[in-house]
């Protein structure tokens, strides 16, 4: 069952409860932290930008996690299959970053010593420059300034709820096929996004999560026949009876799918993440091959905390059936899959 919410309001009743659980095509909940019955600590917030070329990605995080604040900028080279992650951490935000309560504007900044990270929203376009002045190693600079367009289009919204947790949510917007140029420099190295061939994706998060939890998250932009192509899918997080995250976007309309299938590949009986991966829904409508390039690995074992992430990019090849009947056939459009374990 998928239950679409078609009423704008607020996203939390005054006594913490959401008002509303489902999905919809625009962030019509209004989000507002004075309304959540959780403490500070425990609610996470973060805007993470995706920007991908054939070539090339750069993606960044600004995120207030309660305890936790962190930045963090990985640029990915798909040619020589290779990628870099530097993530800045401090403790104890708890909302002191000012996040936007809304993906429709606002400013959103982290700065530290040798770097700085900046978001910009306003109006019909996303800005996102800053540096980092010790990259990959001591001495080397990566600089960024980029531009995504914000044409009027669908994206993914979803309120999910917690079972047995009536105060636990996660609101959640992703936006794909967001046209980017721009420049970024990497010591001695250009690396250009042009709107003809790069495009950004945009994911907006809060919520109050339990303390264990684990996800599938899958996410590719580009062109199909001449016109923007995305999929948004996932899961494995939450409970998704009401609505899952799966959609796909052509010409900036959503095509709502419900559950969508994929997990990490197992060779002689172990997982591997670079071989091929398979995804599928459970109505026929989406049938692609997945190709792993590289894998953006990160694991943190800090005893109460830990993370395992694996953020595989590779190239999707198959069919995909939208509403209206039409079958698009997928070659070797950039995206990534991942599997996320987190205590937190």
């Amino acid at each position: 069952m998928q239950t679409r919410m078609l009423n704008e309001g607020p996203l939390h009743h005054r006594n913490g409860r959401l008002t509303e659980v489902g999905y919809a095509y625009s962030l019509i909940k209004s989000y507002d932290r004075q309304r959540i019955k959780a403490p500070r600590y425990r609610i996470k917030e973060w805007d993470y930008y995706l920007v991908c070329s054939e070539h090339a990605g750069i993606a960044f995080t600004i995120a207030d996690n309660g305890y936790m604040g962190m930045c963090s900028v990985s640029l990915l080279d798909f040619t020589e299959k290779a990628q870099h992650t530097q993530s800045f951490i401090t403790w104890f935000p708890m909302g002191k970053l000012n996040l936007p309560a809304s993906s429709a504007g606002g400013n959103s900044r982290i700065a530290g010593k040798n770097y700085e990270l900046n978001f910009v929203t306003s109006g019909s376009k996303r800005e996102i420059y800053g540096h980092i002045y010790d990259f990959k190693e001591k001495g080397t600079q990566l600089l960024f300034d980029l531009e995504l367009k914000n044409p009027p289009q669908d994206s993914m919204v979803i309120v999910t709820p917690f079972r047995k947790k009536p105060h636990h949510f996660y609101y959640n917007q992703k936006i794909n096929c967001l046209p980017a140029q721009g420049r970024v420099i990497f010591g001695q190295k250009d690396i250009y996004f042009s709107p003809a061939t790069a495009f950004g994706v945009l994911d907006w998060g809060r919520g109050v999560w339990p303390y264990s939890n684990e996800w599938y998250w899958g996410s590719a932009s580009g062109i199909v026949n001449g016109r923007a192509f995305g999929l948004n899918i996932g899961h494995g997080f939450g409970d998704t009876s009401n609505a899952t995250e799966n959609m796909l976007f052509y010409g900036g309309k959503a095509t709502k799918l419900g559950q969508v299938s994929f997990e990490v590949p197992r060779v002689s009986g172990k997982l591997d993440y670079l071989a091929p991966w398979q995804v599928t829904d459970g109505d026929n409508r989406l049938n692609l091959r997945f190709e792993p390039i590289l894998d953006r690995a990160a694991h943190i074992n800090a005893v109460v905390l830990s993370s395992d992430q694996h953020q595989v990019f590779g190239r999707f090849t198959g069919t995909a059936i939208l509403d209206d009947g039409m079958t698009l056939h997928i070659e070797n459009l950039i995206g990534f899959l991942e599997k996320v374990k987190n205590r937190w």
